[in-house]
């Protein structure tokens, strides 16, 4: 499993019960977490100190129960990049904390790429696709790319671009786009447009600004291939995220090896993403990854 050594502004500090008990900055909040299957006794004085705790719904969702006043939102920092968390509703806090491995993966690949892009000046182009509130994009940015950003929720998109303006990264060259993923990929097809790196993180299941339906299982092969056609002639990485249950690391890494490996060469890895526990040193599962890397 792969696991940051970085966070100081976030702490997993023990999980139980269905339950992760942890720190966003000075806020300590409870949210569930399928993966919490086991039921170790919850000793840590701060499972009765949080100053939230969402409750699922038997009827589906869940509301925020608030225990001790905390901001609406705040700001917290992962090394040189800051982040701003807000409890939204179906448990999110606008971050996914575990995904700072992969951001450190990333700069590295960025940052030793210099010069060697298909962008102007060698600049390495970046699309990050269901992009969220852009940690990976933040990432990019701070690296040196060149990104464009596509997420098919207006409001995760402006979330994503204040990130960036707290990281100090506005003025770096980012398109921030609204749309569809799988048609934006279809007109850069169409219109020449090439990147060294792409990224994807698409969900489970969800829907487009038209409406269009997006069931992970029934699309990903078919999405690889296509967003292999608009890679460059030197392409340096393609990540797969997925918090999808059955779609597993080595699902990901066959579909990189028999899509990218088999045009470009390189080599694929591939493991569960996760977060060390305070409390008892274990990580916690909390994802998927496949990593295509040239070199």
């Amino acid at each position: 499993m792969r696991a940051t050594e970085f966070w100081e502004d976030y702490e997993l500090i023990d999980c139980s019960d269905g339950e992760r008990l942890e720190r966003w900055g000075d806020v300590i909040l409870i949210r569930p977490d399928p993966q919490v299957i086991w039921k170790t006794p919850k000793t840590n004085p701060l499972w009765k100190q949080a100053n939230a705790h969402y409750h699922r719904s038997s009827k589906g969702g869940g509301e925020w129960e608030v225990i001790k006043p905390h901001p609406q939102d705040w700001t917290i920092n992962y090394r040189d990049l800051k982040f701003k968390i807000k409890p939204m509703g179906f448990k999110h806090t606008g971050l996914f904390p575990e995904q700072a491995v992969n951001w450190d993966f990333l700069r590295e690949v960025i940052e030793s790429s210099r010069g060697q892009g298909c962008g102007e000046n060698g600049q390495v182009k970046v699309l990050n696709l269901f992009a969220y509130t852009g940690g990976a994009t933040v990432a990019a940015l701070a690296a040196g790319a060149a990104v464009v950003h596509v997420d098919a929720s207006k409001g995760m998109v402006q979330y994503a671009r204040e990130n960036a303006e707290l990281s100090g990264l506005a003025d770096r060259y980012c398109r921030w786009l609204v749309d569809d993923c799988e048609k934006f990929i279809a007109r850069e097809i169409r219109r020449g447009n090439k990147y060294d790196i792409i990224i994807m993180d698409p969900p489970s299941y969800g829907r487009g600004p038209g409406g269009e339906v997006w069931q992970l299982e029934n699309k990903i092969y078919d999405f690889v291939d296509l967003a292999s056609q608009i890679l460059s002639d030197d392409p340096k990485m393609v990540l797969i995220n997925s918090y999808t249950t059955g779609l597993s690391p080595s699902v990901m890494s066959y579909i990189l090896g028999s899509v990218v490996s088999k045009k470009y060469g390189g080599k694929v890895t591939c493991d569960e993403i996760g977060l060390k526990t305070t409390e008892t040193g274990m990580a916690l599962p909390c994802g998927a990854s496949a990593i295509w890397t040239q070199k």
